[in-house]
């Protein structure tokens, strides 16, 4: 942990993933690297203090799909996602379509529970 603090361009895993907004709190974090789902170029990382840096690449499972990250740059502070998206490349996004597997998934639950309640609804005005 002091080499992060010599260095402003390396940062802890678990930090750097909760800046970048990829989880909610810096403890969940913690838990995917301690559980043993993260790889840092290529290997599995068990310790959410390690330091990463510009291009490292982090591999891990978020919300059923697999990511594949390159670390562009480490943050100074959790700030809005425009900022956030700064600090990665997503490498999985180009190929492979990953995007219409995100807006398709989304879409469908959202689409499927909003449809039920408007039925809902329209047949109780009825």
């Amino acid at each position: 942990m002091a080499e992060s603090r010599n260095r402003p361009d390396r940062c802890r895993i678990d930090k750097w993933l909760w800046q970048a907004r990829f989880f909610r709190s810096r403890t969940l974090a913690a838990e995917v690297v301690t559980d043993g789902h993260l790889r840092l170029n290529g290997q599995r990382m068990r310790k959410p203090g390690r330091d990463i840096g510009p291009g490292d690449t982090l591999t891990f499972v978020q919300a059923g799909r697999v990511r594949v990250i390159r670390v562009l740059a480490t943050g100074t502070r959790r700030g809005p996602a425009s900022e956030a998206s700064a600090l990665y490349a997503d490498l999985d996004e180009p190929a492979g379509g990953g995007a219409g597997e995100q807006g398709s998934a989304p879409g469908t639950a959202g689409g499927t529970a909003s449809g039920a309640g408007a039925d809902r609804r329209s047949d109780g005005l009825s």
